[in-house]
């Protein structure tokens, strides 16, 4: 039987074996615009990324970050989140979450915040419904470059 295992990823090769499921949910990135971002968000914002193993295959990963603000204090921020799309509803998404909550929980963060595209039914059900987080706010977004 299969064991689920959570690891921090942080090698460049851990990195890039997660680029497959990340791909799922960050689909205009090729896999060096990711590694490059993932290491300059985990040397400038401290950004941590786990996978959840499925025996030893990488089936979701969550990628977050510390953050003081003055609304919100202490938190940490949900900046990626994805179970592969074929192995989806089996709790991975609930395990990473609640693995966050506990590490959050241990340093002293006050509360967990994500936004979530407006597309994104689904994950906002789970979000809602299963993982019982109320919506705070609306993101808005100005692009500053032309494409």
């Amino acid at each position: 039987m299969d064991t689920i295992t959570i690891k921090e990823l942080q090698s460049h090769d851990e990195i890039i074996e997660a680029f497959p499921i990340m791909k799922q949910l960050r689909t205009h990135l090729d896999e060096s615009a990711y590694l490059e971002l993932v290491i300059a968000a985990q040397e400038s914002d401290s950004y941590k990324m786990l996978a959840l193993l499925d025996g030893d295959e990488i089936v979701a990963v969550i990628g977050f970050k510390p953050m003081i603000t003055l609304s919100s204090g202490r938190f940490i921020w949900i900046c990626d989140l994805v179970a592969d799309r074929n192995r989806r509803s089996k709790g991975y998404g609930e395990k990473l979450l609640t693995y966050v909550h506990e590490w959050a929980k241990e340093n002293n963060y006050e509360s967990v915040s994500l936004s979530s595209g407006l597309q994104r039914t689904d994950a906002h059900r789970f979000y809602e419904n299963k993982m019982k987080y109320t919506k705070a706010s609306y993101v808005f977004k100005k692009p500053l470059k032309q494409t």
